[in-house]
This record gives C-alpha cells, structure tokens and sequence, in this order.
C-alpha cells in the first residue's frame, strides 16, 4: 500500500499539471529556471570570451543539468504505471517510452552519455551538444499553458491543414502564372516554375526580397492580384487559432477548480453556484 501511495504522489510531482502543492510548485519553478538557464549556456559557450575561461563551470552545470534531468527520467519512467494507459509494469513502461515528452527528455539527456561512452568527430560533437537546445521543449511539460496550445491545435488540425493546402495551391499556381508572364523578359531570373515558386513564398508572405522583380505589365498586374489574396489567405490559420485560444479558454474558466482556502480540498462547483 505504503509502495502505491508512495508512486502516486511521485507521479503527481512529476507532472505538475495533475498537482497543486507547494512541492508540485517549487519543482515546477526549479525545472523551468534549469531548462532556461541551460538554453542560456548553450548561447554562451558559442563565446569563446566567456566559454574558455570558464569552461570548468560550464562542464559541472552541464553535469548538474543531466544528473537532475536522468533522476527526473527515471522517476517519471518509474510512476508512469500510475496511470491507467500504463498499467502494465513492463509494457506500460514502454508505451511510456514512446510518448512525446519522454523522447524529449531522452534526447536531451543522452549526448552526455554518448560523448563519454565513444568518441566522435568534432562536427558530430557539435551536433550532438545542439541536442541539448532540445531541453527547450520539456518546458511545455511543466507549463500549464502548453496543454491549452496542444488542444487547440488538436481541435482544429482539420481547419488549419485546409488552410495550408489552400496556401500551398496557391504558391503553386501563381507560380505558374508569373513564369508564363516573366519567362520571355527575365530567362535569368525565371528560368522555371520551381525557381519561380521562391518568388511566390517571398510574395505571398508579404517578405519580398526584390531579388525577382516582376517588370512586365502582365505580371505586375498578376503580382498585385496574388498579394492581395494572399494577404487574406495566410490570415486565414492566425484568425482560426485565435478562435481555439479564446474558446479554449471558456472552456477552462468552466472547468476551472476551486479549493477551500480552510481545508485545501476540491470545491464542488455544483455546490459553489447555489451559494
């Protein structure tokens, strides 16, 4: 019993969303202050005025970040069996494995062990310590916003793939458009449609270079028409996940708990609007 109770409240302070202590807080605050105090000295030792100098210090709070984040792995690995989908000792642990953030977490411990189990070329090395920017990601674990974002964009995956194939169809077949319209006056600069699809991304998302210009009057007039709807097709994903946002968020002020300021425990809401 005392081994259940014990994994469920482990459980509960590994994912701090599920929890509301001072324990669950303090973890929570600790991790984040870790995960970006990592991303910080990742820029910093890029400076080779600050890295070499210091760089005892980096080495032992890069070994601090790992042993911090290998106990956490470990403990989240070992109470994932909490929850009902990873039920099972064994299989559990390994569907467990495969989620998201638990490759996340991986991904960003194992370079350590890898750079000190065999020995790379320098460029793999580089690479391999780039995986430590990965860290970023597991803030979306501790931040109770992320869940809001991932619901969003799971409740309209439909809408927004719409959108961006609406956008893709449209890059393509301007850019087909101006190729006929500029092939003959710029062979340079439109040499063929696929060339001619830079000048449509450029346009269409309002950058425009100006390294392909269109100069006959064909095509200035097919510009002018193309930016214009493409300032109204590539608003189309921005105003969709401004709706998720603001009825995601209805829906959390709905589902929002309360805690009684005395005791500490859940309130009813059924009972809270009858008073």
């Amino acid at each position: 019993m005392r081994y259940h109770t014990l994994k469920k409240k482990v459980h509960i302070l590994m994912h701090p969303i599920e929890g509301n202590t001072r324990w669950d807080k303090l973890l929570n605050g600790f991790i984040i202050l870790l995960i970006l105090l990592n991303l910080l000295a990742v820029m910093l030792e890029t400076e080779v005025n600050i890295y070499e100098p210091n760089k005892e210090f980096f080495h032992a709070f890069d070994v601090f970040s790992v042993v911090v984040f290998s106990i956490e792995y470990l403990l989240r690995l070992w109470s994932c069996t909490d929850e009902e989908r990873y039920k099972h000792w064994f299989w559990g642990r390994i569907k467990y494995m495969m989620t998201w953030e638990s490759i996340v977490d991986l991904l960003a411990i194992i370079p350590f062990f890898l750079h000190r189990i065999f020995i790379f070329d320098l460029r793999v090395l580089r690479i391999l310590r780039l995986l430590r920017l990965l860290r970023i990601f597991r803030l979306t674990v501790y931040l109770k916003s992320s869940r809001m974002v991932s619901n969003v964009f799971r409740n309209h995956i439909q809408e927004l793939v719409l959108s961006f194939t609406l956008a893709m169809s449209l890059i393509v077949i301007s850019s087909c458009m101006l190729y006929f319209a500029e092939h003959l006056a710029q062979p340079e600069k439109f040499k063929s449609i696929p060339d001619t699809l830079w000048w449509s991304v450029t346009t269409l998302t309002t950058i425009g270079y100006g390294d392909m210009v269109p100069i006959t009057s064909t095509g200035k007039i097919l510009t002018s028409i193309i930016a214009l709807i493409g300032v109204a097709l590539f608003a189309l994903p921005a105003g969709i996940i401004t709706a998720g946002f603001l009825q995601e968020m209805r829906k959390n002020r709905r589902t929002k708990v309360h805690f009684c300021p005395h005791c500490g425990k859940e309130l009813d809401p059924d009972l809270m609007e009858g008073h």
